[in-house]
């Protein structure tokens, strides 16, 4: 392995480069080439490989959109353990923390998710329309 060294314009221009000497070894534990390669797998499949993942117009449930970040994780933690078919997404749209869920190709099976969930969540849920994933299976039905 080659060893980059940065050496600041003070000791070229005084001349005290040429008293630095010595070497650097890197020992690398072989596991992070393999942990590496598994990422790029799992990065592979969900990102860039469209035969695993495709996508269609569908809706999905709007959980909760509330500038308190516990109580976001709280109800995407209710969502994947009561709901564990369905995919819990969080993210952050200033100064809000928003919650979705599930993947839903028709409005009647987002419907009647929200009947289900609305017990367990005291605010309104939302459906709303969206971009989801879908299995290639599902999506080849749809065409």
């Amino acid at each position: 392995m080659k060893t980059l060294l940065i050496v600041p314009l003070f000791f070229l221009s005084t001349g005290l480069f040429a008293q630095i000497t010595g070497s650097v070894n890197v020992y690398k534990d072989p596991r992070i080439d393999i942990l590496l390669k598994k990422q790029a797998e799992t990065n592979d499949l969900s990102t860039r490989n469209t035969s695993k993942r495709r996508t269609a117009k569908g809706y999905r449930l709007l959980i909760i959109s509330s500038n308190n970040r516990g109580e976001a994780l709280t109800a995407r933690t209710k969502i994947l353990t009561n709901f564990p078919e369905l995919k819990a997404y969080m993210w952050y749209q200033s100064p809000y923390y928003k919650v979705k869920a599930g993947n839903f190709t028709s409005r009647s099976e987002a419907e009647s998710y929200q009947r289900r969930m609305s017990s367990m969540f005291p605010g309104n849920i939302f459906i709303m329309n969206d971009t989801v994933e879908v299995k290639p299976e599902e999506a080849d039905a749809q065409e």
